[in-house]
């Protein structure tokens, strides 16, 4: 099984962006789960969960350490919006609105994750995005193989060069 970060897809309906990422992760359910779903492994990853009630209907509040140069929203609210313990982690959230994190099990000791993430804008939008979670799933490849990001050293490049992946599948998608 390998655990690189394969392109994630999109899509519109009506206004909504729908991006899709399926991870193939050499670990088990049980240590994926904990990355996506408790403070300690968000934080390696993705960001301080500052609040997490892990149930359905509890809060969450993730906090980004840096706002960087667009002076973006370091902190969003929110609310776990689909909860089954090793099995399905959603968060509907101010900015992102709906995370959702499915997990089954892949070989005997092997995850897959099928990551979902709907927003309202337009297809501007959707490179960016993409990007911005291809960027974090390879952090969160790192924190599961026992690296977690070290938010201190962070700079652009990595998700700038991603950006321009994104934006010219898409381009290439358009053409006729």
């Amino acid at each position: 099984m390998t655990s690189t970060v394969d392109h994630g897809t999109g899509r519109s309906e009506g206004g909504t962006q729908i991006l899709h990422f399926e991870l193939r992760l050499p670990h088990p359910v049980d240590r994926v789960w904990a990355a996506v779903a408790t403070p300690e492994g968000l934080r390696g990853w993705l960001a301080a969960a500052d609040v997490l009630e892990p149930r359905l209907g509890g809060a969450v509040t993730l906090r980004r350490p840096a706002t960087g140069a667009e002076g973006r929203h370091t902190s969003v609210e929110g609310r776990i919006t689909a909860w089954d313990v090793e099995h399905v982690a959603e968060y509907t959230v101010d900015v992102h609105d709906r995370m959702r994190f499915h997990l089954e099990p892949a070989g005997s000791a092997g995850t897959t994750v099928r990551f979902t993430n709907e927003f309202n804008g337009d297809d501007k939008r959707r490179p960016d995005r993409l990007a911005c979670w291809h960027s974090h799933f390879e952090y969160l490849v790192d924190a599961l193989d026992g690296r977690p990001v070290d938010w201190s050293g962070w700079t652009p490049e990595r998700r700038q060069e991603l950006h321009e992946a994104y934006a010219a599948r898409e381009r290439d998608v358009s053409r006729p």
